[in-house]
């Protein structure tokens, strides 16, 4: 069975939003080809004319300071986007989930806008962005936005992107700054099966030995990747200790929608491990905002 008639590479952003418009339908963007190639080989996604490979646009292969934020685009291999020491010191949190996508070879390839485009609740990347405060820069028939990392996701497996013939560019994300630091942790089922049972990211402000400010995300906790915004409320602006460790737990099972996945977990086994990556990515994060 032919899975695509057209394979076509453009140079240029706005080629590839002409391409997409005008190309033999339907049209996909592929970038890595990790997910929607093998979804396309196994049947879980009906055959296209054309695929649109994003990785000559060396716009969306940069990772740079730019305008006084990291920008790193949507199609940089996730093993470059690992290695790179401005991500290591800025964005600790995003390396740490970009090095647990897949194994060696995915990452190889894997992108971390194909990790965001894809739409999955539990999507290491996305979740990661959603506690750094990413902004994406998106491209359309309309011109280019810039929207918070939440606002692209309508649930599982569907985004806006799709829906309105976009192009995901990139990622703008804040540079860290004196007492900011930010952690990533995930619990994934044995036998090296590369889905997360949880996933945790938290980015937090330090001044003193106050929480002064925190971004909490975890995932699978709903529909689409998730803030968990009520239980930052209850850090923000106190003192990490076991009562307040506890509250945020709480408040925590309270705001998260955690359901049982033959193929992850039960639900009462993600709640148990909630408190256990909540306390143990604040801890690290804590820790690592005394670096200098």
């Amino acid at each position: 069975m032919t899975l695509w008639k057209n394979y076509l590479l453009p140079e240029t952003v706005e080629d590839a939003l002409q391409l997409l418009s005008a190309a033999p339908a339907p049209t996909r963007l592929v970038a890595g080809g990790t997910d929607l190639l093998l979804d396309l080989q196994q049947g879980r996604h009906a055959p296209v004319a054309t695929l649109i490979d994003v990785t000559s646009i060396a716009e969306m292969c940069a990772l740079e300071i730019r305008d006084g934020r990291l920008f790193v685009g949507a199609a940089r291999p996730l093993n470059q986007v690992v290695a790179h020491p401005l991500v290591a010191w800025h964005v600790q949190a995003l390396q740490e989930a970009a090095g647990l996508i897949g194994g060696p070879q995915v990452r190889n390839t894997a992108t971390l806008g194909g990790n965001v485009a894809h739409a999955l609740p539990a999507a290491d990347g996305a979740i990661a962005l959603l506690a750094l405060e990413a902004m994406a820069e998106v491209a359309g028939p309309s011109g280019r936005r810039f929207t918070l990392l939440d606002e692209l996701y309508l649930g599982p497996g569907h985004s806006v992107l799709a829906e309105q013939g976009e192009l995901l560019v990139g990622f703008h994300l804040p540079l860290r700054q004196p007492g900011q630091a930010s952690a990533f942790r995930r619990v994934m089922r044995p036998q090296g099966v590369a889905i997360a049972i949880l996933n945790t990211a938290v980015w937090l402000e330090r001044q003193g030995d106050l929480l002064a400010d925190v971004r909490l995300a975890v995932g699978p906790a709903g529909p689409r990747p998730f803030r968990l915004r009520q239980a930052e409320t209850v850090l923000r602006g106190s003192r990490l200790s076991a009562a307040v460790l506890d509250n945020a737990r709480q408040t925590l099972l309270g705001e998260a929608r955690f359901r049982t996945s033959p193929h992850r977990a039960t639900a009462e086994y993600r709640r148990h491990l909630s408190g256990v990556l909540l306390e143990e990515t604040l801890t690290t994060a804590w820790e690592r905002s005394f670096d200098r």
